[in-house]
């Protein structure tokens, strides 16, 4: 997909979701970008980076990925898929916010944690922030921001119901109507 050598091959991976908790991006358009393959192509270049895992660390594999902005083994950092910003650290909720638009490969992460890391990943509230094998870290810390929105696009991929209930409202159809947005929503 892209070369390791690319100077940047994405950003965290937050990108893709915060924004979509309501907002559905599914033939979301205006004239800057078409928004559901903007956030699918961002999610698949964030996996294809761990699978290919050019700086070779501990783990990175198809269900073992996600680089978005967490705790780190050195500090809160914006991990994303390029050689400068990729510190080794894996966060759950970057994967797992990215249901909607990688469901295989998501669900494949979500699997391998649970079942076979649940000792070192798993609190009382879910998976844990990040965690990087290479460096042996596995912080029980947990961030509320962070456990907010898997919960949301797993539910959004399991049923809609959060972007039904968002895009179905006329204030929001008025909104993107007026800033110039095409959206399958607005014909309804």
């Amino acid at each position: 997909m892209h070369h390791q050598d690319d100077p940047v091959n994405g950003g965290p991976l937050f990108w893709a979701h915060y924004s979509y908790l309501g907002l559905d991006p599914r033939g979301l358009k205006d004239k800057y970008a078409d928004y559901w393959e903007e956030n699918k192509t961002q999610s698949l270049i964030n996996y294809q980076w761990c699978v290919d895992n050019p700086l070779k660390y501990k783990g990175y594999g198809p269900n073992n990925w996600g680089l978005t902005s967490n705790y780190s083994v050195k500090g809160y950092a914006g991990h994303a898929p390029n050689l400068e910003r990729d510190l080794g650290v894996i966060s759950p909720t970057a994967a797992l916010s990215s249901f909607p638009y990688t469901p295989t490969q998501s669900m494949a992460a979500m699997k391998h944690w649970y079942n076979d890391m649940r000792d070192k990943l798993w609190g009382p509230y879910g998976f844990y922030d990040a965690f990087s094998e290479t460096a042996g870290g596995y912080l029980p810390r947990e961030l509320g921001i962070d456990h907010g929105p898997f919960g949301v696009m797993m539910e959004i991929y399991r049923s809609g119901l959060l972007w039904n209930l968002f895009m179905s409202s006329p204030e929001i159809k008025d909104g993107l109507n007026k800033l110039g947005f095409e959206s399958p929503w607005l014909k309804k």
